[in-house]
């Protein structure tokens, strides 16, 4: 199934950014930054020191391009970068803040890059991933024939969201609001958020338009006359800044406000790895949790890498004030932050289980196969985290 519900501005002919802040890199080729890598490498047997227990290569396939959303992932890799525009990957020393873990890590871009493949699929196709960026639903919907298994959740709610130009449609604070008028809603076809919606009677199936491509091309030639599906990480700030034809702000609502909490990205890895690779995963989860407390303290190193990766030339140019933006607003909007019990990259094992309350239904109705009896320890686990790891 494609995975078209993390789609972005595939259309660059309105997205205005300066081509400067990009390093040409032809097909195929690989760019190497020269710098250094670790100041100090794990001593062996330390919890930073991952060689004994791990992969030589960690190879972790996200969700869409290099994008803010992932800092904490590129937080973890160090100076000497092996940038492969061609496979739309990159490869550096896995750092546990400036301590050299013994491994590499590998983070493959999704989305465009992989065909609009899901990760969950990737995962099964290639075994040689074993971290994958999966989305709670995500996770739900392939429990029975690829199943995954979150292993932590940096990211604690999704910034999708419906949003609307606020001079057009002054009146409006929420999506229920939209729901009261006939007004079309632009969405990706198939996005289970949408389900929810519908059912929930926030908005009328007759007022959706599932034909959305990703580009602001149709919201932007109806002045702003409809509302439309988007990320808060990205989308305030384009609208404003990058949209040639509109910049002007947006108004908008996150999906998450209205009970469908899904983990957007959770860490995950395959059901079966739970087991077979504990011993690398209770070492591992703790350095991404590092990874994510540094990233919120200071996201200048790996927002510096993203912008980099823009030689992959997939999905829309991103800007560094792009970038920076969707750093500062995963704090704001409370994507980047501890879970409820204090601990960065936890699991609310209950939400997960309401999650799977409503999605089994839909996707029953859809006649989509979930695992019998699915549970929420079926698609998130919190035993390889570390409580005593926080963001201040």
């Amino acid at each position: 199934m494609k995975q078209r519900h993390r789609a972005r501005l595939l259309a660059g002919t309105l997205v205005a950014v300066i081509a400067s802040t990009m390093t040409a890199c032809g097909s195929g080729d690989s760019k190497d930054s020269g710098a250094t890598g670790a100041a100090t490498t794990a001593a062996a047997g330390s919890a930073s020191n991952l060689a004994d227990v791990c992969p030589s290569t960690i190879v972790w396939q996200t969700g869409w391009v290099p994008q803010a959303e992932h800092g904490p992932i590129y937080q973890m890799l160090a100076g000497d970068v092996k940038i492969d525009a061609g496979k739309k990957r990159v490869t550096a020393t896995l750092l546990d803040g400036d301590v050299d873990t013994g491994v590499n890590l590998e983070v493959r871009a999704g989305g465009p890059a992989i065909g609009f493949s899901s990760v969950s699929a990737q995962m099964y196709l290639d075994k040689d991933i074993l971290i994958g960026g999966i989305n709670t639903d995500e996770a739900i919907e392939n429990s029975a024939n690829q199943p995954t298994v979150g292993i932590a959740a940096p990211a604690q709610l999704s910034p999708l969201m419906v949003f609307w130009d606020p001079e057009k449609h002054p009146d409006w604070q929420t999506i229920a609001d939209i729901g009261k008028t006939d007004t079309k809603v632009l969405y990706f076809e198939g996005t289970t958020y949408m389900s929810y919606l519908i059912g929930s009677s926030v908005l009328k199936k007759s007022q959706v338009d599932g034909g959305f491509d990703g580009s602001p091309s149709t919201f932007v030639a109806g002045g702003g006359q409809y509302a439309q599906q988007g990320y808060a990480t990205q989308d305030p700030y384009l609208y404003e800044h990058d949209v040639a034809q509109f910049k002007k702000p947006i108004k908008y609502q996150l999906v998450n406000d209205l009970g469908y909490k899904i983990y957007p990205d959770q860490v995950s890895v395959r059901a079966a790895d739970v087991t077979a690779k504990a011993d690398c995963l209770k070492k591992l989860v703790p350095v991404i949790q590092r990874a994510a407390v540094a990233y919120h303290k200071d996201s200048a190193k790996a927002n510096a890498l993203i912008l980099d990766l823009g030689v992959y030339n997939i999905g829309a140019p991103q800007s560094k004030g792009l970038i920076e933006f969707g750093s500062r607003q995963s704090k704001n909007i409370g994507m980047l932050a501890n879970a409820p019990d204090g601990t960065v990259g936890s699991f609310d094992m209950a939400r997960v289980q309401k999650l799977i309350d409503i999605d089994v239904p839909i996707f029953a109705a859809a006649q989509k196969k979930t695992k019998p009896g699915l549970k929420a320890d079926d698609v998130a686990t919190k035993q390889f985290i570390d409580p005593s790891i926080s963001i201040d």
